[in-house]
């Protein structure tokens, strides 16, 4: 098989275990925090939802259609590897770059940060606000530290072998179903608040954009026509961002039993049951908010979802039924999300690298195993990297530059399905994409319609994501170069 590598441990993830990876990975602070902007950017119900709903179409297309590349090329590094077989090296080696500086990274960074903002609401001494160092314009805060120490702990116990790292996998993502079920349980039942329903209804498709001046006077603009899909289309970087990291399963494909066909299976089980959850939640969320709010108001009534505090949206709705309870309780319920969250990505991302390095395309300690089993030094090189972002403060500028190239990439990827069945119709694929072509056309038009709105209204966020996309083709060819020589 072109591109073939072996695998790197023993069978160790079944179709539960894979399926736990993909919804544990996805499920992390998003979704108690990023329908406030949402609501800021298209003003009711109808539209939140509808946001959501699209975001969902545009998850569980790639999600599904993945499934034919994992039965093609069912080995380590999942997305990396489909692209590198689609196209070329080159291809491939500029996802797995932008994959390491900042996509995964990234995320490890930002959801380490969220478990450590959430946690100084138990212990305030662990907040942002306690800062331990500060010289010239770097700051460090107690939260930071803690982000840092989450990822030692989690790279330490995925060092330790797959089966350390799928059960605590297991165990948190178990525990954050819970958790979302709980918060839709509530809000379909006695939080629910008969007048918010009403004006939420009354109100659903009136589009109405609410901006907040810098001397603290909020407008509200009627959306139509163009600026309408606009609005659209960019409260949908949140929710796409918030059901991200779905393609999980692909890259421990080496380890999974039976992959050509649990890989496939564990993608449509796993973003199908994240997307009706994170719907029914928001559906419970507008159950007890308006959506439409003031800044200013002194309760999470009067702000409402679009300004909640610090957009903690699921806070403000559990404060309409537990007070000042809500902030404890939505902490540690965060805690347990953005936990097992980040152990997914962890475990998940260094067999990218693995991958990248058995191909001579990354540091070549980083292709090899410990007595374990594991990419032990792939995994340490990201927990560096990730640690670093942390300090630095600069995850989520970068992060925010880079879902353009996220989209890209799916983009690209979506496009090697029908490359693959033109160059190659005759290899084994153990799942076909299903809806092709038709499924994947429309998926292409969404995707590229959304990169083009970034491109036109947020240029600060799209041009530097292509630009750190583009600095890997210097470095390509630098190791390009030096494997000819060697």
């Amino acid at each position: 098989m072109p591109g073939a590598m072996r695998t790197h441990s023993t069978a160790e993830l079944r179709l539960v275990d894979a399926t736990m990876l993909v919804v544990g990975s996805m499920i992390g602070s998003g979704i108690f925090i990023v329908s406030a902007d949402i609501a800021r950017h298209m003003g009711s119900g109808g539209w939140l939802l509808l946001v959501w709903v699209v975001s969902g179409i545009m998850t569980l297309i790639p999600a599904i259609s993945y499934g034919e590349l994992s039965g093609m090329y069912p080995q380590a590094g999942g997305q990396y590897v489909y692209l590198r077989e689609a196209y070329n090296p080159l291809i491939g080696f500029l996802y797995g770059w932008t994959f390491f500086l900042v996509i995964q990274c990234g995320t490890i960074a930002a959801v380490a940060v969220a478990f450590a903002k959430y946690t100084g609401v138990l212990i305030p001494w662990l907040s942002e606000k306690n800062i331990l160092f500060e010289s010239g314009g770097f700051k460090l805060s107690a939260a930071q530290l803690l982000a840092v120490l989450q990822i030692a702990v989690l790279t330490h116990i995925n060092m330790r072998g797959v089966r350390e790292g799928k059960h605590v996998q297991n165990l948190f993502t178990f525990a954050k179903i819970a958790v979302l079920l709980f918060v839709i349980a509530v809000g379909f039942s006695i939080a629910a608040n008969p007048a918010v329903i009403a004006e939420n209804l009354k109100t659903a498709w009136v589009a109405m954009r609410a901006t907040v001046s810098g001397d603290g006077r909020m407008t509200r603009e009627l959306l139509t026509g163009g600026d309408l899909w606009t609005a659209f289309g960019l409260a949908s970087v949140g929710s796409l961002f918030a059901l991200d990291a779905w393609n999980s399963s692909t890259f421990t494909a080496g380890e999974t039993h039976n992959p050509r066909k649990t890989v496939g299976r564990s993608l449509a089980l796993g973003t199908g049951l994240v997307t009706l959850l994170y719907l029914l939640t928001n559906v419970s969320f507008l159950a007890m908010l308006p959506v439409a709010g003031d800044p200013n108001a002194t309760d999470a009534l009067g702000r409402g979802i679009q300004f909640a505090s610090s957009d903690r949206v699921a806070t403000a709705a559990a404060e309409t039924l537990f007070g000042g309870a809500a902030a404890v309780l939505i902490a540690v319920c965060v805690m347990v999300s953005t936990f097992g969250c980040n152990n997914g990505i962890v475990l998940t991302g260094a067999r990218v690298y693995y991958a990248m390095a058995q191909h001579k395309l990354f540091f070549q300690q980083v292709g090899k195993l410990n007595r374990r089993n594991v990419p032990a030094v792939a995994l340490f090189v990201q927990g560096v990297w990730s640690s670093l972002l942390c300090l630095s403060g600069k995850y989520g500028d970068l992060l925010d530059y880079v879902m353009f190239a996220v989209m890209l990439f799916y983009i690209f990827t979506i496009w090697g399905i029908f490359r693959l069945r033109k160059l190659r119709p005759t290899e084994e694929r153990g799942f076909r994409a299903p809806g092709y072509p038709y499924l994947q056309i429309l998926y292409i038009a969404l995707a590229a319609a959304f990169c083009l709105n970034l491109l036109v209204n947020k240029p600060q966020y799209s041009w530097p994501g292509l630009f750190i996309v583009l600095l890997g083709l210097p470095v390509y060819l630098y190791l390009k170069r030096q494997r000819e020589l060697a």
